[in-house]
């Protein structure tokens, strides 16, 4: 078939073609040999004409080993041949070694069957390209599907906590366990109405000041300030009832002291002091609280009444109760254990904040706080506040415990559909989700003894270039991308827009399985980001029918085209049956 070599480059070889140019035809992408008595070399078939075919030079196979990237070329006098199969089984691993999991089959070699290490693909970040309608979601079912059937591997301790955009998993994984009872799935809601029973609920009082900070849309520095000053609040309100109380009245003594010094008008500082008051009560400090005097009593109300001249009267009597609740070692308090505290306690421990020394007489930073305010009064009013209403106390771990268990079983997969929020709130659920899983891994004992997989559908909705690094110092989702493998937390991207998707964890991916891309910006990005893809990658897999895909990376020897199984049972992301919706008696 093959004759002799007629040139040969630094990347490939020309080499002159014998066999009958109708049959050569079904050769591209081929693997082939060259071969001498000192060494083989692996090539790759890409241009083919009537007189000789190009090969392109991919590694070299030394003591049945397979290494990728060449130093010696081949010789003139190298034979090139077909690769045997001995040779194929070492590119496409095979089904012998159980660390091993079939990925799909071959194209171009009748469904051979690919195999791909677990270790090599699932230990590093990988992503998942394509259009809609390409076959990403039904690939990475597949994927997943393939790993826990797997006769001679039992993935009992996985964790993979899907954030489904669009609710297409569940059908997908329900029934994991039916084949084999080790297996469970888990899901969480966001559709309160119609599932109550597994609706996603998070603890307050595990979330760090970057988690509110996203959650109230924080968008400068001062406001970081604010919120760390609210939770210190807070936490010390949540700890003890009578530590609380008479924190609270300092407080309020603190702030009134500071408007009745002030050169305000009796009248100003009055409604200053029951603004304080109406947003601040406590049983010693609102409207009606006794004040006693010598041989007679004044509500507090009625100290603030003002006199013709405009003063107050009782203005002695006002000094002596309110700085009688003032005890400045209060202000040392720090409470550093987690203590259970809803929305509402949040809410109390902001209007404090607001009253607090370097707040009240700050006009900027009490206008930071109201914008804060408002938006935790939104939150707190709004639809999503259901999702921070937590039973009752429940730490870090046992809530990461609860999350991958289910009646008392291990649950391998965890969905969490997200169909029902909006993108800004999705992202900060799966912002939360990360850096508590972040936290949670880095601090483990033996470092990455409970590893995670946070697979996002949609990526380009979550993993994007914000603004975190200048407000916080960092995104969450680029960290776990330069640091989470060690720690055993594994970022896995699905997106039909990679080129909305940051660029930082991109670039920290290791394994690329592309589907059909045609978007020219999307195309243009992948060229331009992902390490080792050529023009030969890039041009296949706009030819790539529903279902192929083309995959490359540090689990591949060789990029490989491959055909994905259909998933059993499939996720719900198929087109709309037009024919059959529009049919009359089928709605």
């Amino acid at each position: 078939m093959f004759g002799k070599i007629i040139y040969i480059s630094d990347t490939s070889a020309r080499v002159e073609l014998k066999a009958n140019a109708t049959l050569a035809t079904n050769l591209m992408n081929v693997h082939v040999v060259f071969e001498d008595k000192d060494h083989k070399i692996l090539g790759e078939i890409d241009d083919i004409t009537t007189e000789y075919v190009t090969v392109t030079f991919l590694g070299e196979f030394i003591n049945d080993k397979f290494f990728g990237g060449i130093i010696r070329k081949p010789t003139l006098s190298s034979i090139l041949r077909l690769i045997n199969a001995k040779e194929l089984e070492i590119i496409v691993g095979n089904n012998k070694d159980n660390s091993n999991f079939l990925l799909g089959g071959s194209v171009l070699y009748n469904n051979y069957p690919i195999m791909v290490n677990i270790n090599d693909f699932f230990s590093n970040h990988f992503a998942i390209f394509g259009n809609s309608g390409s076959g990403k979601s039904c690939g990475v079912a597949r994927i997943v599907q393939n790993l826990f059937a797997n006769p001679n591997f039992l993935p009992y301790n996985a964790n993979f906590l899907i954030f489904d955009s669009y609710g297409e998993y569940h059908n997908a994984f329900k029934e994991i366990g039916k084949n084999n009872p080790n297996y469970s799935f888990k899901y969480y809601s966001t559709n309160e109405a119609n599932d109550p029973d597994h609706i996603l609920r998070i603890p307050l009082w595990i979330l760090s000041i970057e988690d509110f900070a996203l959650l109230l849309q924080v968008d400068n520095h001062s406001q970081m300030q604010i919120l760390e000053r609210m939770l210190k609040m807070v936490a010390i309100f949540a700890a003890n009832e009578d530590q609380a109380v008479k924190y609270k009245n300092h407080l309020i003594a603190k702030g009134i002291m500071n408007i009745l010094y002030t050169n305000q008008t009796s009248s100003s500082k009055r409604n200053d002091i029951f603004g304080i008051i109406n947003g601040c009560e406590t049983t010693e400090f609102n409207l009606n609280a006794p004040v006693q005097g010598l041989g007679y009593t004044r509500s507090f109300r009625e100290c603030f009444n003002i006199d013709t001249k405009g003063n107050f009267p009782e203005m002695n009597l006002i000094i002596d109760y309110v700085s009688s609740f003032i005890d400045d070692e209060l202000d040392k308090l720090d409470i550093s254990t987690a203590n259970f505290y809803t929305l509402q306690d949040l809410e109390r421990a902001l209007n404090f904040t607001l009253i607090s020394e370097g707040f009240l007489k700050n006009e900027q930073l009490y206008a930071e706080c109201i914008k804060l305010k408002v938006r935790l009064h939104s939150l707190l009013i709004g639809e999503q506040a259901k999702f921070f209403n937590y039973p009752e106390y429940i730490t870090v771990e046992n809530y990461i415990a609860s999350l991958v268990s289910s009646n008392g079983q291990k649950s391998q997969i965890i969905n969490f559909n997200l169909d029902d929020v909006d993108d800004t709130f999705a992202k900060t659920i799966t912002k939360i989700f990360a850096r508590l899983l972040f936290n949670f891994t880095k601090n483990l004992g033996t470092r990455a003894s409970v590893p995670f997989h946070l697979v996002m559908e949609e990526a380009h909705r979550y993993v994007q270039n914000d603004n975190d690094r200048y407000l916080l110092g960092y995104n969450i989702f680029e960290r776990i991308a330069k640091e989470g493998r060690k720690y055993g937390i594994i970022l896995n991207l699905i997106s039909q827009r990679p080129v909305e998707l940051s660029d930082t964890v991109i670039s920290q991916c290791s394994n690329f399985i592309i589907f059909k891309v045609t978007h020219p910006m999307d195309i243009d990005y992948i060229k331009k980001m992902l390490p080792n893809i050529s023009a030969d990658i890039i041009e296949k897999q706009k030819s790539l029918q529903p279902g192929m895909c083309v995959a490359f990376g540090k689990s591949f020897k060789v990029p490989m085209i491959i055909k994905m199984q259909m998933p059993n049972p499939e996720p719900q992301s198929s087109n709309c049956d037009v024919v059959a919706r529009w049919q009359r008696g089928n709605n």
